[in-house]
């Protein structure tokens, strides 16, 4: 029977670079003899059967001193084998935990030094957690084992191995084991895998042994990803912080029973999955963002939320809607469809100061009237605070921003199909209202997330941030949720410009790039933005129409290529049953379409900003007493369903590829049972194909984030776009 006797001893070298490691001496014990193995003086051995136990050896990693020419053991030492030439710890630990078990189950005796300072912990060594609060909304960390009734925090262990290069090389490389280190003889084998899962959190951490209250869930997957199952793991902090953190962590269960009676909708699957949601979140005490595409019905879904609360007892205390002035009138008309027994007032107008807003279950108000009377709104504690179109909030400083965050309520949400819609610093002013403290400091997040992220496409921060605020957002597209919504066509019509109005965008690209350029140069990139706007301003109304321009070499050229185009389109589609929005940002240009649509006796009419009566225009389109609807994207481009149109004209594109696709799903939402087509007009060669490039990408970035930087122009950004038409 072979025998292995395991101690640590030291291997010296020529040059002087000793090394510590294990030692093995190698017996055979025939009949209660042993025989050291390097030993030939004795007769009557099965030199077969001690051939093969070496080889059984070796397979596992061993090494004979004797094929060590450059090493050489204290004398009296009687090293037989040694393992880890190279003195790595890892595989020292990897020989404790895999391959003595197995000589052992092999029938080998094995003997360990009890000072043997590479013993591992068995299976039946447990493992403990612990969460307590630390004071404030942070928790305090533990993580470790449970070793001869002593527990041994080994948190702080694993942080510092993270920080060590050396550890963090250990990763990459193939082997059975990482060793975390628990006291000078004891170590605790990990998978590498699972340790790159511990690592993956961890570093989530910031080095810090506390933990912010809304990033909870990290303490769920600190437990999940270092417990295998195979060895025990007891939770010996506050019960209270460990179910919080799984049920964070977790989706909320799918076939949670709603109590939905009062609610006059029949709810689609994905909607009640949807309240469901925001129902754990309010158990959970956070908040989130329902980041739906436009047209799946955030609106119903909050509603029903809300009325749940009132059934429940629960909203003792109003909820307050904050959305854009001109969707006020539809949500009021929403409460009264889905959920009439709700008390709704629309807190707007003069004589809103005279209602008493604590007699109602929903108070509506506009974001202008938030700063108004941000003071008396701020004092007054609400149950639920939700912010419809919340990218009004995406710039952080701005007055309503801060007036949104000063407003009391238990709970908070946000709406938005588009939370990010240029850089990633939008997404981070979202969730300081919704959950202050899950991105860290303005600084922090664009330290950790928006630089990495933006600038070197850092795939590992775009997980950790996409795994950060994936309990806090739920985001479901058509395409997932509602596949029998008829198809949506993108469908880009080129336009060439010709005769004058060519000459007239060189001319102005010309002397503008000029001027940027001189601009740039005296004040730095950052300081031209007025300039460079300024620029792109006029090429973009030339490629519109010249009279847009307001610069003498515009007067007198009354043609535009693109009016000609549109012109021809809206008959072809008008004959073929189709109903049509056309959208712009430039009302002047609404109005020389008009009056072209009024000379051609086309049934039409108008939303922009100045549009006193904006249901007027929507229920004669709806009601089909018109087949043209022009809108400005800014006045039309939210809160409207405009289902009884099936084809969309974008009759200029705008910066954000976001705030376009919302201006479209105006007709292509619930309710549609016709084919939506959707034309972007754009000029061959010009700054609007340019900007769809910059559209692509700023798209790209927030399907990153919500489906599984700040994006400032550059200097070759701007030249780009003030390029000679192609």
């Amino acid at each position: 029977m072979p025998c292995i006797a395991l101690r640590a001893d030291t291997l010296f070298a020529d040059e002087g670079d000793d090394l510590h490691t294990a030692a093995i001496r190698l017996d055979f014990d025939y009949g209660g003899r042993r025989i050291r193995s390097s030993d030939r003086r004795f007769a009557g051995r099965d030199r077969a059967a001690e051939n093969a136990a070496c080889r059984v050896l070796e397979g596992f990693g061993a090494v004979e001193l004797a094929s060590l020419t450059d090493r050489a053991a204290t004398p009296g030492s009687q090293i037989d084998y040694v393992i880890a030439v190279d003195g790595d710890v890892h595989a020292l630990c990897a020989f404790s935990a895999y391959v003595i078990p197995q000589l052992r189950a092999l029938g080998w005796c094995v003997d360990i030094d009890p000072a043997y300072p590479w013993q591992v912990v068995g299976a039946d060594v447990p493992l403990y957690a612990s969460a307590e609060r630390a004071g404030g909304d942070w928790f305090a960390l533990e993580l470790g084992v449970e070793l001869d009734g002593h527990r041994i925090d080994l948190l702080q262990t694993l942080l510092d191995m993270l920080d060590g290069v050396g550890e963090l090389a250990a990763l990459g490389r193939p082997r059975r084991c990482i060793a975390v280190k628990i006291d000078d003889r004891h170590w605790l084998p990990l998978p590498p895998d699972r340790l790159r899962l511990v690592a993956k959190v961890l570093l989530e951490l910031y080095g810090e042994r506390r933990v912010p209250a809304p990033r909870a869930p990290l303490i769920a997957q600190l437990v999940a990803a270092i417990h295998d199952g195979a060895r025990p793991l007891r939770w010996i902090g506050d019960a209270k912080i460990r179910d919080h953190a799984f049920a964070l962590a977790m989706p909320p269960r799918a076939d949670v029973a709603l109590p939905l009676s009062g609610l006059r909708a029949e709810l689609r699957p994905y909607q009640r999955d949807g309240i469901a949601w925001l129902q754990h979140l309010r158990a959970n005490a956070v908040g989130g963002v329902l980041a739906d595409d436009m047209g799946l019905g955030k609106t119903l879904q909050t509603i029903a939320h809300i009325l749940i609360e009132k059934t429940q007892g629960r909203l003792d205390r109003p909820a307050l809607i904050v959305a854009p002035t001109s969707v006020l009138g539809n949500w009021k008309r929403e409460c009264a469809k889905f959920a009439p027994e709700l008390r709704v007032l629309a807190y707007h107008g003069a004589a809103r100061h005279d209602e008493d807003l604590t007699a109602y279950d929903i108070v509506v108000t506009s974001y202008s009237v938030l700063v108004r009377d941000r003071d008396e709104l701020e004092d007054l504690p609400f149950h639920l605070v939700v912010l419809d179109e919340a990218h009004a909030i995406k710039s952080h400083d701005t007055q309503v921003a801060e007036a949104a965050r000063a407003l009391q309520s238990r709970h908070r949400l946000c709406l938005s199909g588009t939370p990010i819609e240029n850089h990633l610093g939008e997404l981070w002013s979202l969730f300081d209202f919704v959950l202050p403290g899950l991105l860290g400091s303005k600084q922090e997040f664009a330290t950790t997330f928006r630089q990495p992220i933006e600038e070197r496409g850092d795939a590992f921060r775009l997980e950790a941030l996409r795994d950060r605020v994936r309990p806090y957002v739920l985001r479901r597209t058509k395409s997932l949720v509602a596949p029998e919504l008829p198809a949506k066509t993108q469908l880009v019509r080129a336009v060439d410009l010709g005769g004058a109005q060519r000459e007239l965008y060189e001319s102005i690209r010309v002397a503008a790039h000029a001027d940027v350029r001189r601009c740039i140069a005296a004040n730095g990139l950052a300081r031209s933005t007025i300039a460079i706007l300024d620029a792109l301003l006029k090429l973009r109304q030339v490629c519109c129409d010249p009279r847009l321009v307001n610069v003498d070499a515009a007067k007198g050229i009354t043609s535009s290529a693109k009016l000609e185009l549109l012109l021809e389109m809206i008959p072809q589609q008008l004959a073929d049953g189709r109903r049509i929005l056309v959208f712009s940002q430039f009302a002047r240009m609404l109005g020389l379409i008009s009056e072209a649509l009024l000379a051609r006796g086309i049934r039409h009419v108008a939303l922009t900003g100045a549009t006193v009566d904006r249901q007027r225009p929507i229920d004669a389109f709806q009601q089909g007493r018109a087949d043209v609807f022009l809108i400005s994207l800014k006045a039309g481009g939210t809160g409207l369903n405009l289902t009884g149109a099936d084809t969309v004209i974008h009759y200029d594109p705008w910066w954000n590829p976001a705030a376009q696709a919302q201006a479209s799903d105006r007709a292509h939402r619930i309710g549609q049972t016709r084919a939506v087509f959707v034309h972007d007009l754009v000029v061959a060669g010009s700054v609007e194909e340019r900007m769809l490039s910059l559209q692509r990408f700023k798209r790209k970035l927030a399907d990153a984030i919500l489906e599984p930087g700040k994006h400032g122009l550059t200097e070759l950004d701007v030249d780009d776009l003030l390029a000679p038409l192609e």
